[in-house]
């Protein structure tokens, strides 16, 4: 598996990053390049629960259907997808420090199919950089939600 991890600092309590992060039938109104979520099970956000999510990635409108594998509040919660012969797998977890909390995503693919595994190669690797900021502009937007603050001012 390739794999990519970003921290983030967020003057808040566990508690609230964790919530802020999870409630996924807003997070359109939380992370701009989050452009429509579709949450597909009924009741509260936890392990099952299943959703769509219509992004902007590399100028292009990107749809993934979802679902949390792992959800442990307010430490951890983990997604996976499976698309284009790959296996996408997502960890966030939610650690307390210096007063506040380091929210880290950890970003992981793996290659399943033939195909997959030749595309991996010529133009996953090198797009990691790429991830790794949009990524960021995720975390950034968590961050500026949760401390009531402006992206630009959370980064």
């Amino acid at each position: 598996m390739t794999s990519i991890s970003v921290k983030k600092q967020i003057a808040a309590p566990v508690e609230a990053v964790f919530a802020r992060a999870t409630n996924l039938r807003e997070a359109v109104d939380t992370i701009p390049g989050i452009v429509k979520m579709e949450v597909l099970t009924d009741g509260p956000i936890a392990k099952g629960t299943r959703f769509r999510e219509t992004r902007i990635m590399f100028k292009k409108e990107a749809v993934e259907e979802m679902e949390i594998s792992r959800f442990e509040p307010p430490h951890r919660y983990d997604v996976d997808a499976d698309n284009h012969g790959c296996f996408y797998h997502t960890e966030f977890h939610f650690r307390p420090k210096d007063g506040g909390t380091e929210l880290e995503m950890i970003f992981g693919a793996t290659p399943h199919t033939f195909g997959a595994k030749i595309m991996s190669m010529v133009v996953f690797k090198p797009m990691l950089k790429s991830t790794a900021k949009l990524i960021e502009k995720d975390l950034d937007a968590i961050k500026a939600a949760v401390e009531g603050t402006s992206a630009a001012e959370a980064s």
